[in-house]
């Protein structure tokens, strides 16, 4: 009787023991994220950010990979799973753009580019590599937005504030634009110019105070902004005029401070304050709960709409450009016309024929893998590394060319054709790419705050 009792209770024992590792298993399978679908990070100017499940129905690891594959799992991946890959494709190809700019604006600067550009004295060739780059701001401050959504809102764990987060991410980037990314372009600090990088930052700051509010009035206000601030073309302030400053930091351009050094506002912000606002509303795109094909649906439709009231609103001449377009002597003079947009301040309808190709760029680079996407995703996973090292590249070597060749163009070294920009753009992208990889290996390995930054 008692090794009866004895074999009863092991049996039971082992009974409880077999229930409890299936529920065990359950419980995985209904919280464990798949490898391919599951977790994303977005980066916002070099920070890290946990976001969307791609696929709203659990998964297991057993279940996708199998066993075997699975034990095979590397923190490495798990890490490269954290990040949204149709983003950092996305940012990584109007880096590429960018840097294009930036080459004619190191080695090209002979024909300088008014804005809106001057179609009588403008090159087709140079009016189209100009074109080209003005996906990039738009681009940089939307996804912004989109990545303060997902700090806020990090998959699996509860939802946090981010005011905090984009008050030091903001100020960090004025801070990097006044030191590192100034001297960058002239090698002094004669003058100092608040360009891109700062526009970004004061928009991320703007937008710390913003989140505090409903979100839906998050993107009320940005929608109130980017359709409402052509209203406000009309108002011009001269310096020594009260509210000179803060017009030419929100609306204009100028010279704010003319003492020892003078600084110069190239980038009027309220525009990008509406943009940021936005790409936070896009967030829920995102969520845990959206499927993946319901979100490209939703970047589609919602990037062919703004694309076609932008046909509407300027086709007819009614409101978002200060410049009306009319019909020019051939049809690419009519379509240069066209598209023609002031981008200091960006009008709306500039802001238009930019954003709606950065939706659906998002929605197609999610159905595509090869190892052009994979090269723009590795740059797109260090932004702001790429950018401050490009620029100084860049200067050295067009200091080192103007010694060793000397001027070809009054005090200036110049390229004499566009397509001379393209090839030196390739050419730089190249070389910066392996020094890309290495950074971003270190920044995911890293336990150093500030180099996420980058």
């Amino acid at each position: 009787a008692p090794a009866c009792s004895s074999t009863s209770t092991s049996t039971s024992t082992s009974i409880h023991a077999l229930n409890a590792s299936a529920d065990a298993r359950a419980r995985h399978r209904e919280v464990a994220p798949p490898t391919g679908a599951v977790t994303a990070a977005a980066e916002s100017d070099g920070q890290y950010l946990r976001g969307a499940v791609l696929s709203p129905k659990p998964v297991s690891l057993e279940q996708e990979t199998g066993p075997s594959d699975t034990l095979r799992l590397t923190a490495e991946s798990a890490r490269r799973s954290k990040r949204i890959s149709s983003v950092d494709c996305l940012r990584g190809l109007v880096i590429l753009l960018m840097m294009v700019d930036h080459v004619r604006e190191r080695f090209y600067y002979q024909h300088n580019v008014s804005d809106p550009m001057d179609l009588e004295s403008i090159s087709r060739a140079l009016f189209f590599t100009r074109m080209t780059s003005h996906l990039c701001a738009p681009t940089f401050v939307f996804l912004s937005g989109l990545g303060a959504w997902l700090y806020a809102h990090p998959a699996f764990a509860r939802p946090r504030p981010p005011s905090c987060f984009l008050f030091k991410r903001g100020l960090f980037l004025v801070i990097l634009e006044i030191t590192l990314v100034n001297f960058s372009w002239f090698g002094n600090f004669n003058t100092i110019y608040l360009q891109v990088i700062w526009a970004i930052g004061l928009s991320m700051l703007a937008l710390s105070a913003i989140v505090k509010l409903h979100y839906r009035l998050v993107g009320l206000v940005g929608l109130v902004i980017v359709f409402g601030h052509n209203l406000l073309s009309p108002i011009s302030l001269d310096p020594g005029e009260n509210g000179y400053t803060l017009w030419a930091i929100l609306l204009g351009r100028g010279v704010i401070f003319d003492g020892p050094f003078r600084i110069k506002a190239s980038y009027p912000v309220l525009p990008w304050i509406g943009v940021v606002s936005l790409g936070y509303f896009a967030g829920p795109l995102y969520a845990c709960t959206m499927d993946r094909s319901a979100r490209r649906r939703w970047l589609i439709c919602v990037g062919v709409g703004l694309f076609a009231l932008l046909l509407i609103i300027r086709g007819f001449n009614i409101y978002g450009e200060v410049r009306p377009w009319q019909s020019q002597g051939s049809a690419v003079l009519t379509v240069m016309d066209f598209v023609n947009f002031t981008k200091y301040p960006p009008s709306l309808d500039f802001l238009l024929l930019t954003i709606s190709p950065a939706l659906s760029l998002l929605a197609c680079f999610e159905a595509l893998s090869s190892r052009v996407v994979f090269a723009l995703e590795l740059f797109g996973s260090a932004p702001l590394f790429i950018y401050v090292s490009h620029l100084y590249v860049l200067l050295i070597s067009y200091r080192v060319v103007l010694a060793t060749v000397g001027p070809n163009a009054g005090d200036l070294f110049a390229f004499a054709y566009v397509w001379e920009i393209w090839a030196v753009a390739a050419l730089l992208a190249l070389a910066l790419y392996y020094p890309t990889k290495v950074f971003a290996r270190f920044k995911r390995k890293t336990k150093k705050s500030w180099v996420k930054y980058f």
